[in-house]
């Protein structure tokens, strides 16, 4: 039994070891966090928020050990429209006052194979916490031209505006935000 548990601590004590921990490079613009929403069911408004953080750890041999954390800034909601960015940070969207932060926390993650995996987790916005499934996909990884090494992913999801709080009626078209996330982060 002590060879057994020895072996086992020993295996999990490799995997964890092979995992690298990135940050995610939003300074230097090469990651996004983007939404739309239907604008009354005949177009689409599209944004970003422009100032976020995060870091995760990713191992190719064992995604499914990923860890993700990102909080984003949301007053820096840009829609490229100053009076509709001034209402979306008002009291009947974001209320940016009171809720200065959004965050997502990765609690589990399911390799699909060829890249793709579902990463699950804790999405805190307008102070309402709910599990969501980002549907992702490893983009690639390696050495870039000043001396460091980076891996990119990308993904998407759809929340409800209700689910946090969130009750201005925008009509039945556009009940949901589609987020889409670009992440390239920098090994450390």
């Amino acid at each position: 039994m002590k060879k057994l548990t020895l072996a086992l601590a020993a295996a999990l004590s490799l995997s964890t070891a092979n995992a690298a921990d990135y940050v995610i490079d939003s300074k230097g613009a090469h990651a996004s966090i983007n939404f739309k929403i239907q604008h009354l069911g005949y177009s689409w408004l599209t944004g970003r928020f422009n100032d976020f953080k995060g870091t995760f750890s990713y191992d190719d041999a064992a995604p499914s050990a990923a860890k993700i954390m990102v909080t984003i800034d949301t007053d820096s909601i840009d829609s490229n429209h100053a009076e509709r960015d001034k209402h979306l940070k008002s009291d009947d969207f974001l209320n940016v006052d009171d809720f200065p932060e959004a965050k997502f926390v990765s609690t589990k993650i399911v390799d699909k194979g060829n890249g793709m995996m579902d990463v699950m987790g804790d999405f805190t916005l307008h102070g309402v916490t709910k599990p969501i499934t980002i549907e992702a996909k490893k983009i690639g990884e390696g050495k870039d031209p000043w001396g460091g090494y980076r891996a990119g992913f990308m993904g998407t999801t759809t929340i409800a505006l209700k689910d946090y709080g969130i009750d201005y009626d925008l009509g039945p078209a556009s009940q949901t935000v589609e987020l889409e996330l670009h992440v390239e982060g920098v090994k450390q």
